[in-house]
């Protein structure tokens, strides 16, 4: 099927640990003077697309920005695939699209990229598209049709959390950003904090 933004809700991943923060919650940390979650909700409103949270803390914060904020249906902090089932369950789209909330670099043709993708013929029946940098996949980067939920969930009830196996179970499209690739870039550290340079 042939989709549109309003097909879409946006899904910032935000409900990490931060092990390598400290601890810290990485959508509430300081960057070129903004959070940020507020560098990633600006660029993805310029793209005309619904917007969730997930988020496991300080679900209150990320509330103030007036969209929904949803929390991991399984406790423990057991990584993004439990973040998608959430979000799938939550919405009210035929897709989300994952991003994780430490990649301030976004690209302003993320939203279209992915919809053009997903809309050339020989792909439109495919379930997932991943953003590809030119090198490699970045799984977390990924366009999913929520008819997937029982695939999800089934996966996630038998014990595993890997992003490539799960996808492995389904066709999915590479989804090109092999000009764009320091968008991947996130902040991971201290170090990757103070580094990161936003373009």
């Amino acid at each position: 099927m042939i989709i549109h933004n309003t097909d879409i809700t946006a899904v910032i991943l935000a409900g990490g640990m931060g092990r390598r923060m400290g601890g810290l919650d990485k959508g509430l940390i300081e960057f070129e003077g903004r959070l940020l979650v507020e560098i990633l909700i600006a660029k993805l409103q310029k793209q005309n697309v619904n917007i969730i949270i997930n988020a496991n803390r300080n679900q209150s914060v990320y509330e103030t920005y007036g969209f929904p904020v949803i929390s991991d249906q399984l406790s423990d902090y057991q990584g993004p695939l439990a973040g998608f089932a959430s979000a799938i369950a939550a919405v009210e789209s035929q897709y989300i699209l994952t991003l994780p909330c430490d990649s301030p670099l976004l690209s302003d043709q993320y939203i279209e990229r992915f919809v053009k993708c997903h809309n050339l013929p020989e792909n439109q029946c495919t379930p997932i598209s991943v953003a590809y940098d030119g090198e490699r996949l970045q799984p977390v980067h990924a366009l999913i049709n929520v008819d997937l939920f029982e695939s999800l969930n089934t996966f996630l009830d038998s014990g595993d959390r890997k992003i490539d196996r799960w996808y492995a179970q389904h066709e999915f499209n590479r989804v090109d950003f092999s000009d764009q690739s320091d968008m991947f870039k996130n902040i991971n550290t201290p170090e990757d904090q103070k580094n990161l340079l936003v373009k």
